[in-house]
């Protein structure tokens, strides 16, 4: 079992390695993202029920070193969902970072769509860019547009898991997906933590930044698939 999971990981370091190397679009950052939901799918069903109850749950943070949260975290949430995880975020001297919690194929899968998804936006921010015949600085256009894109993809990501799951319900995966949320919620409970919700900023945003970064990803007419430019021939 350590050896797949290890085959695993180095599958999707590998992943992340040419895909942000290559300067990935939103639509190759989702095509990832499809392409390492496969994997960790067909990683389950390599396993049987035993192998499954005996992994362990673990922790895997990433570190902003940041004091105030960036655009990205609004596609925090769904990436937890759509890896099967839990997700909290923490803050100190040091900034925020945020803690992903689950078996360790969905961690590794949530870091992994974490930093393609953050590649995505940064290039997302320079096309933006090169298309316009001015920037505007006031009300802060850039994040404006960085996050407007981000709850782009955050929709996206919750359609995606809405289909994964729908097919995995009617595959002869649904009760491995049923033991492996059932072990993380129970590993979860037993961690007893006190979190807080946090409140909304109340930063504002430049609305037409925001509605142009949006659109930006509401363009892209995605059905990911298991093919194309993130995954070939890895």
């Amino acid at each position: 079992m350590a050896t797949d999971l290890d085959k695993l990981k180095g599958r999707l370091q590998a992943l992340r390695a040419k895909t942000i190397a290559n300067g990935c679009t939103e639509e190759e950052a989702l095509a990832a993202a499809a392409k390492v939901a496969q994997l960790l799918d067909q990683h389950d069903l390599s396993m049987g029920d035993l192998e499954i109850r005996e992994e362990q749950c673990e922790k895997s943070v990433i570190a902003t070193g940041r004091k105030q949260r960036q655009p990205i975290s609004a596609c925090v949430p769904a990436i937890a969902e759509y890896c099967d995880c839990k997700v909290w975020l923490e803050k100190d001297e040091s900034g925020i970072r945020y803690v992903f919690f689950g078996l360790r194929p969905s961690i590794e899968m949530a870091r992994y769509v974490y930093d393609v998804i953050a590649s995505a936006l940064q290039g997302g921010w320079q096309h933006y860019v090169s298309s316009q015949r001015f920037i505007r600085h006031r009300h802060d256009e850039k994040g404006s547009f960085l996050f407007g894109m981000a709850v782009s993809i955050a929709e996206k990501l919750t359609d995606m898991k809405a289909e994964r799951d729908e097919a995995n319900r009617r595959s002869s995966r649904r009760d491995l997906v049923v033991l492996r949320h059932a072990i993380v919620d129970a590993e979860y409970e037993k961690l007893n933590l006190n979190l807080r919700r946090r409140r909304a900023s109340g930063k504002k945003v430049e609305a037409s930044a925001f509605n142009a970064g949006h659109a930006a990803g509401q363009s892209v007419a995605l059905r990911p698939g298991v093919g194309g430019k993130p995954g070939d021939g890895t």
